[in-house]
């Protein structure tokens, strides 16, 4: 019994601080939930104030420790900012989960514009080395940074491939801070696939109704489309010490796509 306590703790992420960026709904929401359930306190991150403040005022209702830092993760200055704040409020910083992500244009590679490319870039990106590079000055202790990618990231992507080339550097950047950042801190990336949140039924016009053909279409051998909780919980384990001795992985959740 004493082997398996042992076991079970090693998920635990009691005394670590978290900051999850895109932290105010959907996955990002999720996984800030999920660290704060196994222990860890959380800065939750994201542009609009009102969410982030009502994701962490209920973590803390619930018993938890949570902070709401609204940031905007393409301005270094703001990202610094939200380092600051979780060192100053909690006292240090050992996860940093780069989850911000997502854009505005679907459609041909042929037809974006160029402030379309460039925001998608900035925020899918650029973003990824702003909050990593951040991330790392403050981890003194050691730490691990995850990147949420994407299924796009493996092939074509008609209609997203701005955001899916986007997504393939994000893996490579991963891959690469992998080896720069260790042997103290432990990169790895997530990239989920079919997951309808609100942002993504907003973005393809989706909604509930939608669902069950658009389940149809994507033919998922685990026979159903994939929730929040479904990233969060891989979030929570390479965040934990039962990870201790994985990075430079990309990990794929998708019921089974390829």
């Amino acid at each position: 019994m004493a082997a398996e306590m042992a076991a079970l703790e090693s998920f635990r992420l009691d005394g670590q601080v978290a900051v999850v960026t895109g932290g105010g709904r959907g996955i990002g929401e999720a996984m800030a939930r999920a660290l704060a359930e196994a222990g860890a306190a959380v800065v939750v991150a994201a542009r609009r104030a009102a969410e982030v403040e009502a994701v962490a005022a209920s973590i803390n209702a619930g018993g938890g420790r949570a902070l709401g830092v609204a940031t905007d993760v393409t301005d270094p200055d703001a990202v610094d900012a939200l380092t600051q704040a979780a060192a100053d409020h909690f006292g240090s910083l050992s996860i940093w989960i780069n989850n911000a992500g997502g854009s505005r244009y679907f459609g041909p590679l042929g037809g974006i514009s160029a402030k379309d490319w460039s925001d998608c870039v900035a925020l899918n990106l650029t973003a990824v080395v702003t909050g990593t590079n951040a991330a790392a000055r403050r981890m003194t202790g050691g730490g691990s940074i995850i990147n949420i990618s994407s299924l796009s990231a493996q092939g074509a992507s008609p209609g997203s491939g701005h955001y899916g080339a986007a997504k393939a550097a994000v893996n490579s950047l991963t891959k690469t801070y992998s080896r720069e950042l260790a042997p103290h801190i432990r990169v790895n990336a997530i990239q989920p696939s079919t997951i309808p949140t609100e942002v993504y039924k907003d973005a393809l016009g989706l909604s509930d109704a939608d669902l069950p053909a658009l389940l149809e279409r994507k033919q998922v051998p685990l026979g159903r489309l994939g929730r929040p909780t479904d990233v969060a919980g891989v979030a929570v384990f390479l965040s934990s010490p039962a990870a201790s001795w994985i990075t430079g992985e990309v990990w794929t959740v998708s019921g089974g796509l390829m």
